[in-house]
């Protein structure tokens, strides 16, 4: 059932007492009706007008699963912008959804604390064959074996067609009906709990898709003030933008309390303009932290963007806009860019080993440098916020899925630079993320694509695509993002089972995770209890990490060649935990020696590491 203390005041709710209240904000139109196509209470019914354009009315008889169209002044009907479900698509019909119709099993769930993440992102319609929030549930117990503790679902709302990334949805807050609806998410989320993970969704609110939004019909949602690299953005700090503030706020509590998410991944949040004094970011933030107080959970909000500010995570108190977490751009192509020597589109500004330790030890590489490619100072400096409020990766959908190909790391680098890439991120002071198949080396790549019905918007797409990517390889002509062939070569094969080298990758990612899990020093993220060092000549960087009583330090050789490399150690008993280039991992086997009993503080040993690997040592203090 759904947590008490929550209702959407707009759409269509099923009330206790019995009926259906329909509410819809339409200033646009003086008069609105609710044209019901199914059940007992089938007919059309007048809306009575509240003012500032809202329409409402109480349909007894009227019930879940009904079908239903808004019609307004001019006659044209349209599905609800609140929908909770397009069970045949966006230009269809919605349906009255009773979320209290559900039977929730996680009682006493309470969520994991924001340093605990290790989140698995996942496109739901590609993770399985059979592209549905059921079939995911079948991998669960693998995602925890993994040693994952939150899966991330790329978006859900309802798309056009039944293939999409998730970034083209109209309806936000009903769930894609080729995933299998709201009580399919639901399911997933309940299954989840019970297995012990938290549920991340990525949600779009700097803009909506090009087919099937309706919007414009019903209010001012948009904008001319603003532009974005989708069109009109979003109307929220204009005339009559209360609304349409309201309708971002509404979802996010819709998520949370409807389904039970733990988190949101806001998309692209440097294209939500507000410049009012209290923006949606920092309503956003209220909201979510208000949620998190009163159902007693763990929920967190997540920014995605490129502009290295650190005000997203900031308090309110230091002019920030007080989300917990932001993702960290500037690792990952500090990281693929020294691995795979690419300098094309964002990557002209990386390809240095300092830049890696400049985001092992601040997040941010560029803290207003200058960028060549973009031609101007960029970003600010992370002013010691803790590692868990920075979400790192060495792969996602974007940096994926927007290459020509659609090329995972696993197509072109060596096994031993695969294993550096995962211990590089999971061994990092900050929240690892992985991309659904990077755990076993999947090469299968991951395309953008679309089921777009207008078949000028399919041109235009093909046509923007050709233009806009800048980096991979591409033998041939990029792949057609409108052909189903091209989603279903996305597909991974998570439930095959793994042999050779892949065996080799997914048992190692599962002792990084233990690793990570296990040693204390590996679980501490405040920039006091670290220190990162390098040597540039030789391309190998040293992390240490400590508690009161444990310390870890982790060696990571970007070299071509075996180093010899000064190692000064603490007093203690130091233990070789992990050495990628021994004989299990397929390496040549290890040079680091297995102990090293440091007698004194400062203790200066020499250590052999071989070509592109990690050690680990870790001691008692």
């Amino acid at each position: 059932m759904v947590a008490s203390g929550w209702r959407m005041e707009s759409g269509a709710t099923v009330l206790e007492e019995g009926g259906v209240q329909f509410r819809v904000w339409a200033p646009k139109s003086k008069a609105a009706s609710v044209l019901i196509l199914s059940g007992k209470a089938a007919g059309t019914v007048p809306m009575q007008p509240e003012g500032k354009g809202y329409h409402s009315v109480t349909v007894p008889g009227a019930m879940d699963g009904d079908r239903y169209l808004f019609q307004l002044e001019s006659g044209k009907t349209y599905p609800d912008p609140f929908s909770r479900y397009q069970p045949n698509g966006v230009h269809e019909p919605s349906q009255v959804v009773d979320p209290g119709l559900f039977h929730w099993m996680d009682e006493g769930w309470q969520g994991i604390p924001l340093e605990e993440y290790r989140i698995y992102e996942i496109h739901v319609g590609t993770f399985t064959r059979e592209g549905t929030f059921e079939a995911v549930i079948e991998h669960l117990d693998y995602l925890v074996e993994l040693g994952v503790s939150a899966i991330e679902l790329m978006p859900v709302s309802q798309c056009p067609g039944s293939r999409n990334w998730g970034y083209d949805g109209v309806y936000h807050f009903a769930p894609q009906h080729s995933y299998g609806g709201p009580d399919g998410l639901r399911r997933l989320v309940n299954a989840c709990h019970k297995k012990g993970l938290a549920v991340l969704l990525d949600v779009v609110y700097n803009h909506f898709g090009p087919e099937g939004c309706y919007l414009d019909e019903f209010g001012p949602y948009f904008t001319e003030k603003y532009r974005t690299p989708w069109g009109r953005a979003v109307n929220l700090d204009g005339a009559d933008s209360d609304p349409v503030l309201d309708y971002f706020l509404s979802n996010a509590g819709y998520w949370i309390n409807e389904f039970h998410f733990d988190g949101l991944r806001l998309d692209a949040v440097d294209w939500i303009f507000d410049q009012t004094p209290k923006p949606l970011l920092r309503r956003l933030a209220d909201e979510v932290h208000r949620q998190r107080e009163r159902l007693g959970r763990g929920i967190y909000l997540f920014a995605e963007n490129d502009t290295n500010d650190v005000r997203l995570i900031n308090s309110p108190e230091k002019c920030g806009f007080g989300l917990d977490a932001q993702w960290c751009d500037n690792f990952h192509h500090a990281l693929r860019a020294l691995l795979t020597g690419e300098t094309t589109g964002y990557y002209e500004d990386f390809g240095q080993f300092a830049q890696l330790q400049k985001a092992f030890s601040e997040a941010f590489v560029y803290t207003g440098e200058y960028s060549r490619y973009r031609r101007r100072r960029h970003g600010g400096p992370t002013e010691r916020h803790p590692g868990f409020q920075f979400v790192v990766f060495s792969q996602n959908h974007d940096q994926v899925g927007n290459r020509k190909c659609g090329d995972r790391l696993s197509a072109t680098l060596p096994l031993n630079q695969l294993l550096l890439a995962a211990s590089a991120v999971i061994l990092s002071p900050y929240l690892p993320l992985l991309f659904m198949g990077e755990e076993y080396g999947e090469r299968a790549p991951f395309h953008y694509f679309i089921d777009h019905g207008d078949p000028e918007l399919v041109d235009m797409v093909r046509k923007g695509k050709h233009e806009e990517h800048a980096s991979g390889v591409c033998e041939g002509e990029i792949p057609d993002p409108a052909a189903e062939e091209t989603f279903l070569e996305s597909k991974v094969s998570v439930a095959t089972p793994k042999e050779g080298e892949q065996a080799v990758i997914l048992e190692f990612y599962k002792k990084l995770f233990s690793l990570r899990a296990s040693l204390p020093a590996l679980r501490v993220f405040q920039r006091d209890a670290m220190e990162v060092f390098g040597l540039p000549e030789q391309k190998v960087l040293f992390l240490r990490r400590w508690t009161d009583g444990d310390a870890a330090i982790c060696l990571f050789s970007f070299s071509n060649i075996q180093q010899e490399v000064p190692l000064a150690l603490p007093q203690g008993s130091w233990e070789r935990v992990l050495d990628s280039s021994a004989a299990e991992w397929r390496g040549p086997g290890e040079e680091a020696p297995e102990r090293i009993e440091a007698g004194n503080e400062g203790h200066q040993e020499t250590v052999r590491i071989n070509p592109f690997s990690v050690v680990v040592y870790s001691a008692k203090l």
